[in-house]
């Protein structure tokens, strides 16, 4: 068969029947052909996956083998604090601002101790700084509380802090601890898809639950950065840097749109 003839019923397919309809039409003898071919475009679209993971993970071991958050931290505390305040706002912003913070509060007890509108005024210069001060007061005074003053490690504890959802939850697991949890951000979910790494997702936990299938356990962490990262500074929202980038060959979006003036 030729190939362009195979990818045009592979698209057919694809667009067409989920993974449930091998089932369906395997319980009925009549469509033996149909689920024939259903069963092999499965395994084919799962090797063609399989294969993309495996070129974006060769291309980032070379070209960002060490990559990292860029918030600025040194322990569990001070990175906690950082990424509630990244949310809707850019890390440079929040390293402005960390500096006073840390000096003013250095640790769980002193901004456990801290008064809502104090705090507030360090970090006024970010995104919805009342919320974020009175996340920052709640989450210090449960980690004291709960916690005997340290940072949890697992996920369902994480996300009893206030101001810590599943994302800032998946960060701190990931980067501290360096668990085999995926933080989905808006880079990971837009370059993810772009890639082809995930299909259909339309959630942030439906790209998390396709992604650490794929990822190998140990690379999850980086993985993580990797893609925030390329989304930053490559595969970014508008105009992406599709000359530049060095993903080019495995990306779905470049395949769609490299045609187009």
């Amino acid at each position: 068969m030729k190939s362009y003839n195979f990818k045009l019923i592979f698209f057919f397919f694809e667009k067409i029947f989920s993974p449930n309809e091998v089932l369906k039409y395997n319980n009925c003898k009549k469509h033996k052909i149909v689920a024939s071919i259903l069963s092999f475009l499965q395994k084919n679209r799962v090797m063609r996956k399989k294969e993309r993971f495996e070129r974006v993970i060769e291309y980032f071991k070379k070209e960002k083998p060490f990559a990292e958050t860029e918030l600025h931290y040194k322990d569990p505390y001070q990175l906690m604090v950082a990424v509630i305040l990244s949310a809707q706002c850019t890390d440079k912003r929040v390293n402005m601002i960390t500096p006073d913070f840390f000096h003013q509060y250095p640790d769980i007890k002193s901004l456990a101790g801290a008064e809502i509108s104090d705090i507030y005024q360090l970090i006024k210069s970010c995104s919805y700084p009342n919320n974020k001060a009175k996340h920052l007061s709640g989450m210090a005074k449960t980690v004291l509380n709960d916690f005997n003053g340290k940072i949890p490690s697992g996920i369902n504890d994480l996300q009893k802090l206030p101001g810590v959802g599943r994302k800032t939850a998946n960060v701190i697991a990931s980067v501290i601890f360096n668990k085999p949890v995926m933080a989905v951000d808006t880079h990971v979910f837009r370059v993810s898809a772009r890639l082809g790494l995930t299909q259909n997702a339309k959630t942030p936990l439906e790209t998390e639950k396709q992604l650490v299938k794929y990822f190998p356990g140990e690379l999850i962490p980086l993985a993580h950065h990797w893609l925030i990262l390329h989304g930053r500074y490559i595969c970014t929202a508008r105009n992406p840097k599709c000359n530049e980038c060095g993903l080019k060959n495995w990306c779905k979006y470049y395949e769609r749109n490299k045609n187009k003036k």
